[in-house]
């Protein structure tokens, strides 16, 4: 491609520029209207401010400009101060300023483009040029315009998302140097009053460090005290179910469907602070079985998980022992019927399957199953790397609404997603409630509150705040 000047003389000296070629040459203008196509795509607005109309060509860079400023701002932010970029692109209004943003960009650069256009003067390249920048010109209009129609659709999915899941509205500090939620596997059926917890856990995080301790809860935990402000106890003094319940059986994960079905009056304000009276039951439970205070709840609704997997692509599992898909089983713990099996090895599940695995009872006990659960729960986090998150972005966020219900605020979520920035080099503890250490049936209270205070003492280089 030959050179041209691009600015120059004035009109009087017969010096060819850019804005002034020699319309006869089908040479020069060939090698312009290669020059302003680079130009526009470069740069937007520059091939407007050699060939065209210099205000809208100041506007145009000036708006590139900007654009590549924030996006270079963001590239930082994302490996120095990662907390407050997640704190701004999952604030309802920032990405609303983003979707209006990345239309408004849109909108200005296929103005900008069919400009340049006008001004390469098609007519007067040659032949075979005069369709290769027809040609690109059409598919560079293709590629920015579907970047940003999916720039701006995904934008209004995660505004959607956020505002749906995280409705919450109290930002609550650290307890004792720690962040503590509550994590409820909701187990729901068509043979069940309600839904029920089917796994019990609390994500303990240090508020400086990030390094996080999961204490698993047994769903069959009995006699299960409460918290000393909560309205249950006055139900309840001695704990739940000693004395009886109102449901079928008197355990802790029970307490959500009493609660919800029969005296959701006890709690008032739970809704209107982005809970339910049966979650705030379930916190004040656990609250008095591990001595902690619980700022926070997350559940996930099991029989919409297999979504989730699904929509991430499915998740890899070792099986160690070869298992049933049925709770119909002998008194050898063997199927009656023919099944289908999960067998022993490395598995590709689905959502169905990895549901169905972390669910099964045939042949196991109830901490094998919640093993399980966990293995299954840190299977689908490494699914949530970058590329794929972004590729099946849509999918995702579609099955997350249906999946998660939290009382984390927007608020909260760049503080968080900070700390398991710092917690990954660190690793997650877990401490399991279960026998030998604990006997769900005749459990000691004292002692359990013993192991988990031994288990969040705060790390050196975290403070007990």
């Amino acid at each position: 491609m030959s050179s041209l000047p691009l600015t120059g003389a004035s009109a009087g000296s017969g010096r060819m520029t850019i804005r002034r070629p020699d319309l006869s040459s089908r040479r020069v203008m060939t090698t312009r209207a290669w020059w302003l196509l680079i130009l526009n795509f470069l740069v937007p607005g520059s091939a407007q401010l050699l060939a065209g109309s210099r205000r809208l060509g100041r506007f145009g860079v000036s708006a590139t400009f900007v654009l590549w400023f924030l996006a270079a701002a963001a590239a930082v932010s994302y490996f120095f101060w990662q907390a407050a970029l997640i704190t701004v692109v999952t604030n309802y209004f920032a990405l609303w300023a983003i979707q209006a943003a990345m239309v408004f960009y849109a909108v200005l650069w296929v103005i900008l483009t069919f400009d340049t256009v006008r001004l390469v003067k098609l007519v007067r390249v040659g032949g075979r040029a005069r369709a290769l920048v027809a040609g690109l010109t059409a598919v560079s209009m293709v590629v920015v315009g579907g970047a940003a129609l999916y720039g701006t659709t995904a934008a209004g999915i995660a505004r959607d998302t956020i505002g749906s899941v995280f409705a919450g509205t109290i930002v609550e500090p650290p307890v004792d140097g720690r962040y503590n939620i509550l994590l409820l596997g909701g187990d729901a059926g068509a043979d069940r009053a309600g839904l029920r917890p089917d796994s019990i856990s609390v994500v303990s995080i240090e508020a400086d460090t990030g390094k996080s301790t999961i204490i698993g809860v047994p769903r069959n935990l009995q006699y299960a005290p409460f918290s000393a402000d909560s309205p249950m106890l006055a139900e309840y003094p001695n704990g739940y179910g000693t004395e009886g319940c109102e449901v079928d059986a008197c355990l802790i994960n029970s307490i959500y469907t009493e609660v919800e079905l029969y005296t959701p009056e006890l709690y008032p304000q739970a809704v209107s602070e982005g809970s339910e009276p049966g979650i705030e039951a379930m916190r004040d439970a656990v609250q008095g079985v591990l001595g902690i205070t619980i700022q926070y709840y997350v559940i996930i609704d099991m029989q919409g998980f297999a979504e989730l997997i699904d929509s991430l692509g499915g998740i890899t599992l070792t099986v160690e022992t070869r298992l049933p898909i049925t709770d119909e089983v002998d008194e050898n713990g063997q199927p009656y019927t023919e099944v289908t099996w999960i067998e022993a090895g490395k598995q590709r599940m689905n959502g169905g399957t990895a549901l169905a695995y972390a669910r099964i009872r045939a042949g196991t006990t109830d901490y094998d199953r919640m093993q399980r659960q966990r293995q299954v729960q840190e299977a689908l986090l490494q699914q949530f790397d970058p590329a794929n998150v972004l590729v099946k972005f849509q999918d995702i966020a579609k099955a997350g609404q249906q999946v998660i219900s939290t009382d984390v605020p927007q608020g909260m979520l760049g503080t968080f997603v900070g700390l398991a920035v710092k917690a990954k080099p660190l690793g997650v503890s877990s401490v399991e409630l279960v026998p030998p250490d604990v006997d769900p049936d005749d459990p000691n209270y004292d002692y359990v509150r013993t192991l988990v205070s031994e288990a969040l003492v705060i790390t050196e280089a975290g403070s007990a705040g």
